[in-house]
């Protein structure tokens, strides 16, 4: 890996003043500021609502941003617990946090907005055109236009589950180095998608990490804790906030070869017979369907040893329908399952619950 360029800041430099949705604000000031959106029909206003922490001291300018899709609830509270974050006093450069995106489409519990559109395949949008098409827009005039890095915080969609992963164009080398900085132990060297935030971000040269994790409608403790520690690891890669007192061991990411999804052979009812996370074999059973009557069993194989990165939640299946995704990484499949296994015990421990919530800070991590 290159060695990074570190600037020399001096202590007399200025961070920059930031104006966004028509609200200035100064080198170390804090304020939300609501962006109107598009009016609900009963004339209710919907506006946007950006964090902004502008640190005293010049450096990147972060953006964080959740429920794109509006269904997908876990960024929500790891942006509410990042903003709780006591060393965000120190920062260097700027923050933008912005807890929902989709405010529509959270507000109606759905993935989509009204006009049935998915955000996320509507960018850079347009100020004429539809809906989802104008919420894009206003975020890339107000938002991405000001930002030099970002990372976008998603789930699996209703009934579907993800491990914590990352996602990111990992041909580009600034966003490698940070996504090997995350700390889940699976990226996916994910391609651009038509209308997606990653593909203008890449297009506007704005490095995006996208952080998947759990599933839609639910929070997920785990998922939230890895999701707020990863963006703190990030920060401090960038060197927009002071190295930790302790340092801490960050997982060792390993970049799938390859994924694909396993479909159902045919319709039934599905006992599923592994788990998130668990390491198998080519030709284990993942699962078995069977009519409701429960007389004919029919096995769902792995085609291949890999890591379940995703899966279905929901026993009722249609042939054809994504049952599991799974992950390859050749011959670094145990390294995956050694790291994962470490990742939700540390995670999972209750000893550091604490610190992810009101007035969290270093000096009280493990």
């Amino acid at each position: 890996m290159e060695a990074k360029h570190k600037r020399t800041v001096s202590r007399r430099e200025k961070n920059r003043t930031l104006t966004i949705g028509g609200v200035t604000v100064s080198p170390g000031e804090r304020t939300s500021v609501d962006i109107p959106l598009a009016a609900m029909y009963t004339h209710t206003d919907v506006e946007l609502t950006v964090h902004v922490v502008n640190g005293r001291r010049p450096g990147p300018c972060l953006f964080v941003c959740a429920a794109i899709h509006g269904d997908e609830l876990n960024g929500v509270d790891i942006i509410r617990r990042l903003l709780d974050y006591k060393q965000l006093s120190q920062l260097r450069g700027t923050l933008l946090a912005i807890p929902v995106v989709n405010v529509h489409g959270f507000l109606s519990q759905s993935r989509y907005l009204p006009d049935g559109r998915d955000l996320n395949r509507s960018f850079p949008g347009s100020e004429r055109g539809s809906l989802a098409g104008r919420v894009a827009s206003t975020f890339v005039r107000d938002i991405l236009k000001h930002c030099t890095h970002g990372i976008d915080l998603h789930t699996g969609a209703r009934h579907r589950s993800n491990l914590p992963q990352i996602r990111a164009d990992l041909s580009q080398e600034e966003t490698r180095r940070l996504a090997m900085q995350f700390g889940v132990p699976v990226v996916l060297d994910a391609k651009l998608r038509d209308g997606s935030l990653r593909e203008t971000a890449a297009d506007m040269g704005i490095p995006l990490l996208l952080y998947e994790a759990g599933e839609a409608l639910r929070f997920d403790e785990l998922c939230i804790r890895a999701g707020a520690r990863g963006i703190l690891n990030v920060m401090r890669e960038l060197e927009m906030l002071p190295a930790r007192k302790r340092p801490a061991k960050v997982p060792e990411a390993v970049v799938a070869d390859d994924s694909r999804w396993v479909r159902a052979p045919l319709s039934g009812v599905m006992r599923s017979r592994v788990q998130l996370g668990a390491r198998v074999k080519k030709g284990d059973v993942l699962g078995l369907i069977a009519d409701p009557l429960g007389f004919k069993d029919a096995e769902v194989l792995a085609p291949d040893e890999a890591i379940v990165i995703g899966m279905t939640n929901l026993p009722l299946v249609h042939e054809g329908e994504a049952l599991y995704h799974l992950a390859s990484f050749k011959r670094q499949t145990g390294q995956v399952a050694s790291e994962l296994q470490g990742f939700h015990e540390r995670f999972s421990a209750q000893e550091d619950e604490q610190p992810f919530f009101v007035g969290w800070d270093d000096s009280l991590e493990n």
